[in-house]
C-alpha cells in the first residue's frame, strides 16, 4: 500500500459521500495560495467532525486551532441556527484567511474567531460553557493544557476530540526528543488517567498521510 493508494481512496469515498462544495474547495485553495501549511483535516475527516457534532446534538463548540477555517466550516455547519463556535488562533495571518474563508461560506454569524494564545484565551471562556464538543487541533506540545480547559470548559455528554496523535507511528516512541510527541503522548495518558473520561483512538491513513484522532466522553 502506497500513500498514492490512499488517497485514490480516499477521492473514491468523497466523491459519493462527502461531497466537498465551493465554499469547501475554496477555503483549502485559498489557505495553500496564502502559504498556510497543509494541515487542515481531510474531506472526509471535515464530515466525521460533521457527522460527530450532529450526533452529539451540538450547539456549541469550541475549536482549538483554526488554521484556515476548514474544518471550522465544517464544524459549524453542523450547529443549529442559533448555535455558536468560537475558534481560537495565535497566528494573525491565518486567523485573516480563516475569517474570509467563514464569511464566504456565510457562518460568520454562528462564528467567532478569538486571536492569541490559546492557553491565554481559555480562562476567559468560562463564563460561556459549557461546550458540547472540542476540537483540539493546534500545537501538540500543549495538549495537556487544552485538555485541562476542556474540562473546565465541557460537561457531562460532552466530546473532546484530539487531532494528529499518531504522528506516522512516532507516538510509540517514549524517548522521542520531538516536543509535539511527547505532548500527545502525555494528553493521552491525562485522558487514560481522568476518572471523567473514557475515551479510545484510531489510526487514519489516506490523503492526509498516515495519522489519527483520540475521541473521549466526558462521562461526569
Amino acid at each position: 500500500m502506497t500513500a498514492q493508494t490512499w488517497t485514490a481512496v480516499d477521492e473514491y469515498f468523497d466523491g459519493l459521500l462527502v461531497g466537498e462544495d465551493e465554499a469547501l474547495a475554496a477555503a483549502a485553495a485559498d489557505s495553500e495560495a496564502a502559504g498556510l501549511p497543509a494541515h487542515q483535516v481531510a474531506p472526509n475527516q471535515g464530515k466525521l467532525l460533521n457527522l460527530l457534532a450532529r450526533v452529539r446534538g451540538a450547539r456549541r463548540i469550541l475549536e482549538i486551532g483554526t488554521l484556515g477555517g476548514y474544518s471550522t466550516i465544517w464544524l459549524a455547519r453542523a450547529l443549529p441556527s442559533d448555535g455558536r463556535l468560537v475558534t481560537l488562533e495565535v497566528d494573525e495571518r491565518c486567523a485573516d484567511v480563516a475569517a474570509a474563508n467563514i464569511t464566504r461560506a456565510g457562518l460568520d454569524h454562528v462564528v467567532e474567531i478569538r486571536r492569541g494564545r490559546a492557553v491565554d484565551l481559555l480562562p476567559a471562556l468560562t463564563d460561556e460553557a459549557p461546550f458540547d464538543l472540542v476540537f483540539i487541533d493546534a500545537d501538540k506540545p500543549s495538549n495537556p493544557a487544552y485538555l485541562r480547559w476542556a474540562l473546565e470548559l465541557t460537561r457531562p455528554g460532552s466530546l473532546i476530540i484530539g487531532d494528529n496523535v499518531v504522528r506516522d507511528s512516532a507516538v510509540v516512541d517514549g524517548d522521542s526528543s520531538d516536543p509535539r510527541v511527547q505532548g500527545v503522548r502525555r494528553f493521552t495518558e491525562l485522558i487514560a488517567e481522568h476518572p471523567r473520561l473514557t475515551a479510545t483512538a484510531l489510526q487514519t491513513v489516506g490523503s492526509k498521510g498516515y495519522d489519527g484522532f483520540i475521541m473521549a466522553l466526558v462521562t461526569d
